[in-house]
């Protein structure tokens, strides 16, 4: 079901709603275009929106800012304050703060940018934040992994290291263990760290599963030993870190196009949402080791890059060349 839509004004690769109450209605959505030239610029913005159920997606504020590459917010119960930051093309991390009117009706919201690190003179091109806010991991275009400390207001490199062949797509914390890493790369690495090390150790490191690069990697909520990865290769594959030789469904699912991103369901840790790059969006049962799609999303005309589930049970997707964010119910949950 069609609930809202919106065209930005660059190209679209990531949204992310707000998993703070009382801002479950807040979604953020980013953009980055390449303007190509002798010297090429990377421009991007990060837009918020109400969802409003009388008015569809409503726009409250847009930064400018340069091109971004992936965006989280910090997670629900670790911050008075929702904070989202951002990894983008000038190599920086930036810690933007949810400003809001005390009167939530009134759908009044505003980033203002709470703290900035040059990370690298490579692009940043994921993040993930610790379980408690207190650092954040960014994956860069170098191969290497950096771990940035955000307690006071200016963030600050904690630790590098070299940790990938070449780019780095996406970097995960451990939500049960956040002493642990994961990591994947277009070198076809899947990858955990301990960063009780210094320098940080391989705990595992599968080399031959990924036919081709690791796009995201994401935990199970409910179940501590369970991880999902996403790939070019378009397989979506199921892994126990108690094991981490070989995924435990051997055969995995071929969801087409490309598995780019990963999001469980809120409430229904057995039921995630995948960005499946050329094939749209899929919603997919992943009991028992068992995979089922249950529904197949492709209203979009473009690259499907950002997804992300609401906590009211709506979807936000965005697609790039088109430039638009979608916001949609699924049919078929029961």
């Amino acid at each position: 079901m069609d609930f809202a839509h919106y065209y930005l004004d660059g190209n679209a690769d990531a949204v992310e709603f707000c998993p703070h109450y009382p801002f479950h209605h807040i979604l953020a959505a980013a953009t980055y275009t390449l303007e190509e030239g002798v010297q090429p610029n990377r421009s991007g913005s990060v837009s918020l929106f109400s969802v409003d159920d009388a008015l569809g997606l409503v726009l409250l504020h847009q930064v400018k800012t340069a091109g971004v590459f992936d965006m989280k917010w910090s997670p629900a119960g670790a911050n008075l304050h929702p904070l989202l930051a951002q990894a983008d093309a000038d190599g920086c991390l930036k810690i933007h703060r949810l400003d809001s009117s005390s009167d939530i009706s009134e759908c009044r919201a505003v980033l203002k940018e709470s703290g900035a690190e040059k990370v690298s003179s490579s692009m940043c091109l994921c993040l993930d934040w610790e379980p408690s806010a207190t650092c954040v991991s960014v994956g860069l275009s170098d191969g290497s992994v950096s771990i940035i400390t955000s307690r006071e207001s200016r963030p600050q490199i904690s630790r590098q290291w070299e940790a990938h062949d070449f780019e780095v797509w996406t970097t995960t914390f451990d939500a049960h263990r956040p002493h642990l890493l994961y990591t994947g790369s277009d070198d076809c690495k899947f990858s955990c760290w301990d960063l009780r090390e210094s320098p940080s150790k391989v705990v595992f490191q599968d080399r031959k599963t990924h036919k081709m690069g690791v796009c995201c990697i994401t935990k199970n909520p409910s179940d501590s030993n369970i991880l999902l990865t996403g790939s070019y290769d378009e397989f979506l594959r199921l892994w126990d870190v108690r094991s981490p030789h070989k995924p435990i469904n051997e055969n995995s699912i071929s969801l087409g196009g490309g598995v780019w991103r990963i999001k469980h369901h809120p409430f229904m840790p057995n039921v995630v949402l995948a960005a499946c790059m050329h094939n749209g969006f899929a919603v997919v049962d992943i009991s028992s080791g068992n995979f089922v799609v249950k529904e197949a999303y492709k209203k979009h005309e473009s690259l499907a890059y950002g997804a992300d589930w609401q906590r009211g049970g709506l979807v936000a997707t965005c697609s790039f060349y088109d430039r638009l964010v979608r916001v949609w119910k699924p049919e078929n949950l029961g």
